[in-house]
């Protein structure tokens, strides 16, 4: 059988969607049919990618690949039409690891599980299509669908206030959706031909001033998934209530959809403007950084505390994002691999100390790590990842952005050391707040009412083995970049080349990271 022409991304997208539809039909009393019958889905979709990846994916081909299009209504030339890149594949494969690991940590929920697992793999499909479809009209929709299963996990098993967050999250990610379809019509309507195609929308000369609008419209619409502030406030609320499950997916994948737009739109298709609103996405990143750092610092509650913190790190995306190096472009593209996988364990962490002691207070905690030896080594090495230590995933991110942008030939020397200053004041931020909850929760005085009323037990083997799948990434990363990076490299090196090609004076700069300190530095930010 020749797979050289199968439809992969198709049967990725398709095969859980379909799979969920039987759920309903599966015979199941208590979950534990239903659960391992996702599980194997899961698995067995991940293994598809792994499989697409390994045989059809060139590694040094900057362009799509894997590419599928079939007509859909010819007369607008609406096609469903998917492939991968640089941009996303990496990204597909980071949806399909925490996915399956997300169906895995919620191995406990007995609540209304045939609706549960039923979104679990409905989300599954359409998380890989917002990654993977090529047609504008079509990305809206699968952007647009994705968010229904996110809301009735908030609504069905979250916390005390799961309405309330659940609402501010349609509103705030449905209200920021209607900016994407007014840019997406005017791009698909604009000149003498009609097309939702996004290769030859991004083809199509359009002017400065119509520029600016449609990146202005998408960076708010994107900037609420990113999150990046004042758009931010939905995320907070609704890892507030959020499970462990909902949790990974949250902070793994739907806040990368936000960077990944930025990719593939912004910078991608509007290159002109994005010249220009470059600093403000600096400003904006630096903003992110250090707010949501000290505002991390002031949280009591354990999954508030967190959630501010993965707000802080994707401030490196933007900076790295607006840095026109090849290196700090990549940094910010590792920055959202390594977040995913980070911001996953930590999540998953908090969940399953919830489990156990039935607080998210960190003044209720205390020397629970006494009882929890298991769980308190998780806690330490997942938040040593999350503070860049080296040797994990995002000391190499944060490096690589810090050291692009410091070296970027687009900024004068003044504005670059006031940014390197602030996000290094955000770097020496996070392991305070961060140490300081590893102090409070399992360091600190023993909780006596606590460890009365609460059976304390340690990890369970399927925990260990999600945080062990994590870590093998993190760690893998830190020790050896280019396991992730080779993948992107070429689409990186392309798209970089085009943004620079949109600021008069680095036109004639041939940009090499090695020798970047040597580079003049013109007009952006002057």
């Amino acid at each position: 059988m020749n797979l050289s022409n199968f439809p992969w991304l198709t049967t990725i997208i398709l095969f859980p969607i379909i799979a969920s539809l039987f759920i309903p039909f599966i015979p199941d009393k208590d979950g534990k049919t239903l659960r391992w019958y996702a599980l194997i889905i899961g698995l067995i979709d991940f293994a598809f990618i792994v499989y697409a990846f390994y045989t059809g994916y060139d590694l040094n081909n900057p362009d799509l690949q894997l590419v599928e299009s079939y007509s859909w209504i010819p007369q607008l030339d609406l096609k469903w039409s998917v492939g991968v890149d640089g941009l996303s594949m990496p990204l597909v494969l980071l949806t399909g690891f925490i996915t399956t690991l997300a169906i895995l940590a919620a191995w406990p929920v007995t609540f209304k599980p045939r609706l549960f697992y039923f979104l679990m793999l409905a989300m599954y499909g359409g998380q890989i299509a917002v990654f993977a479809v090529q047609d504008m009209l079509l990305f809206f929709l699968v952007w647009e669908l994705e968010l229904v299963p996110v809301y009735l996990i908030l609504s069905i098993w979250g916390g005390k206030r799961r309405l309330y967050a659940a609402t501010k999250f349609i509103l705030y990610t449905a209200g920021g959706s209607l900016f994407i379809l007014v840019a997406a019509l005017t791009m698909a309507f604009y000149g003498n031909n009609v097309t939702f195609d996004m290769t030859a929308i991004a083809l199509k000369d359009f002017p400065l001033k119509l520029q600016l609008f449609l990146y202005a419209g998408f960076l708010i619409a994107y900037g609420v998934k990113l999150p990046i502030f004042p758009l931010h406030t939905w995320l907070p609320d609704a890892h507030g209530e959020a499970t462990a499950p909902a949790h990974m997916l949250l902070a793994g994948i739907l806040l990368k959809m936000g960077g990944y737009a930025l990719l593939r739109m912004n910078a991608g298709m509007l290159p002109d403007a994005h010249a220009v609103f470059a600093p403000v996405l600096v400003i904006l990143g630096v903003v992110n950084i250090i707010y949501a750092a000290l505002t991390s610092f002031a949280q009591r509650n354990l999954k508030r505390k967190i959630a501010y913190s993965s707000i802080s790190h994707m401030g490196f995306v933007l900076i790295g994002l607006a840095s026109f190096t090849t290196l700090g472009t990549s940094g910010a593209m590792l920055q959202m691999i390594s977040h995913g996988l980070i911001g996953a364990s930590l999540f998953f962490m908090v969940g399953c100390t919830y489990d156990r002691t039935h607080t998210l207070m960190l003044d209720e905690m205390g020397g629970v790590g006494q009882k929890m030896k298991k769980v308190f080594a998780m806690w330490t090495t997942c938040s040593l990842a999350s503070l860049a230590l080296p040797g994990m995933s995002g000391f190499v991110a944060e490096l690589m952005v810090f050291i692009g942008f410091a070296t970027s030939d687009a900024y004068n020397p003044t504005f670059r050391v006031i940014v390197v200053f602030l996000a290094a004041v955000g770097v020496i931020l996070t392991p305070i707040y961060l140490l300081s909850m590893l102090r409070e929760m399992l360091f600190g005085p023993e909780n006596k009412a606590l460890e009365e009323h609460q059976h304390l037990i340690d990890a369970e083997p399927r925990e260990i083995f999600v945080i062990a799948c994590l870590l093998v990434p993190i760690i893998g990363i830190g020790c050896y970049p280019k396991i992730v990076t080779q993948i992107y490299d070429p689409t990186i090196g392309a798209l970089t080349a085009r943004l620079r090609q949109a600021v008069p004076s680095l036109v004639e700069t041939a940009f090499n990271p090695t020798n970047s300190l040597a580079l003049k530095a013109p007009e952006i930010g002057e």
